[in-house]
């Protein structure tokens, strides 16, 4: 193997375990910076990157991420006895949350939860188990996150070594 194949390689796993943690830590990218640096690696490697079916499966992966962060999210606050505003409003404070930083992205959910369910007539002790769900949904979307994106790293490694053998 090339050191120009190392370096690649090496800095593709880099992005990799970034993404990883990036599930973990809010304010870096997940999934997606996993994605990208297996189709960064495919792009400069070439024929020794990954092939097009296991990043078709990475990218289909990322979606899934997404979109169960979110449903984690609402039903986590619906579990905890959120109306459909308080669903709506953990969904649509996780969105804002993104523009606040970590203190943002941690609180959106509890905050949006709790806002429009208070705003919707419930008492504020109801309202704040339904801000505690959206929290707790939110946290167990992250945990798949994670999840999923070390399948994503486990199979690009495994997916780079069968064809460099």
């Amino acid at each position: 193997m090339t050191l120009e194949a190392w370096i690649a390689l090496i800095m593709a796993l880099i992005m990799m375990i970034a993404g990883c943690l990036g599930s973990l830590i809010p304010a870096l990218p997940s999934t997606p910076l996993v994605f990208l640096a297996a189709l960064l690696h495919r792009i400069w490697m070439k024929e020794q990157g990954v092939n097009g079916i296991i990043l078709l499966t990475m990218g289909i992966l990322v979606v899934i991420s997404l979109v169960l962060e979110y449903l984690a999210t609402a039903v986590g606050a619906r579990k905890l006895g959120a109306s459909s505003k308080g669903v709506v409003g953990a969904i649509v404070g996780g969105m804002l949350g993104l523009f606040f930083g970590v203190p943002g992205i941690l609180l959106g959910p509890l905050i949006g939860a709790v806002a429009l369910e208070w705003l919707g007539g419930r008492s504020p002790q109801s309202a704040a188990k339904a801000g505690a769900g959206a929290l707790m949904g939110m946290l167990a979307g992250s945990l798949g996150k994670f999840l999923i994106s070390l399948i994503m790293l486990l199979l690009f490694v495994s997916a780079w070594l069968l064809a460099n053998q």
